[in-house]
């Protein structure tokens, strides 16, 4: 891992094993599927339902500075602790969760390399005891508005793209950049009224930075795959998906694991873009290259 720009964000599943009850260290679980935890889960991991935990149920956005660092002491997380995610779909919600607790300002976040799949496949021990954790002593520091982006700046993104000093990485599968589905592959045809692309956007779906076994590509793989659609670190990138999971995993490959200096998550994504009256949309596989 030390080709990577910043490898200590990134750890082992041997490292995890040994370094489990280790003091300040706490493991999250974060599965798109909410029921896979109680099934087995890591020794000492807690439990964080993404969409009943992170979200407002009144209003399309997260949950408060103060609700946050409420669940944070429910969930026995302090701030000077480590904090280690990991989960299915090769990291997909946990990528979610290190972002947001990233923009909610706390320090010693780490993704398990490899998530939930590599630590079964490798045999590596499940319980299936619910975590009762000593609450936590929590408080928000601050919040990083410059790694999250809104519908208006990407509006005003596309003017950069345009000029060659920005770049819109869209991480959704082919047929959803194309407009041909509204999800991926394999599940409901649903989310957004109308299909297609942020234009300027480059379609480089999330899965091409992973191996066959969900742990990431080696830097020099990364750094080949990206440049060849144009996205290089000398341009302001945003990206997004359909709802910001799988743009959070490329948000952390680009951000974490390649250095670049500006790289923010639409997290309204392809359900907010698509919905929206008056805003712009491409439609077909146009701009899969860069320049």
């Amino acid at each position: 891992m030390t080709d990577y720009a910043n490898p200590d964000v990134l750890v082992t599943t041997a490292w995890v094993e040994e370094n489990l009850g280790r003091p300040g260290l706490r493991l999250v679980e974060v599965n798109e599927d909410v029921l896979l935890y109680e099934t087995g889960h890591i020794e000492g991991a807690v439990k964080l339902d993404w969409h009943t935990e992170l979200q407002r149920s009144d209003v399309r956005d997260f949950i408060s500075e103060k609700a946050f660092a409420e669940l944070m002491e429910e969930k026995g997380i302090s701030n000077s602790d480590t904090v280690v995610f990991y989960g299915d779909k090769s990291n997909w919600w946990a990528a979610y969760a290190f972002w947001f607790f990233r923009y909610n300002g706390h320090a010693d976040l780490k993704l398990m390399d490899g998530g939930r799949a590599k630590w079964q496949a490798e045999g590596r021990k499940l319980v299936t005891d619910a975590e009762q954790p000593a609450p936590g002593q929590y408080t928000v520091p601050y919040r990083d508005a410059s790694i999250r982006a809104f519908a208006p700046d990407v509006l005003q993104h596309i003017i950069r793209v345009q000029a060659g000093e920005g770049a819109l990485v869209d991480v959704r599968s082919p047929e959803e950049f194309s407009g041909e589905r509204l999800h991926m592959p394999d599940y409901p045809n649903e989310g957004a009224l109308r299909g297609g692309h942020v234009p300027g956007a480059r379609n480089i779906p999330w899965a091409e930075a992973v191996r066959e076994d969900g742990t990431f590509r080696p830097a020099a793989e990364l750094r080949e795959l990206y440049a060849d659609y144009g996205i290089t670190p000398d341009r302001d990138v945003i990206a997004y998906c359909r709802i910001a999971e799988r743009s959070s995993h490329t948000w952390f490959v680009l951000k974490y694991l390649l250095g670049f200096p500006d790289v923010r998550n639409y997290d309204g994504s392809w359900t907010e873009w698509g919905n929206m009256v008056g805003m712009p949309v491409e439609r077909g596989p146009d701009g899969n290259r860069g320049d």
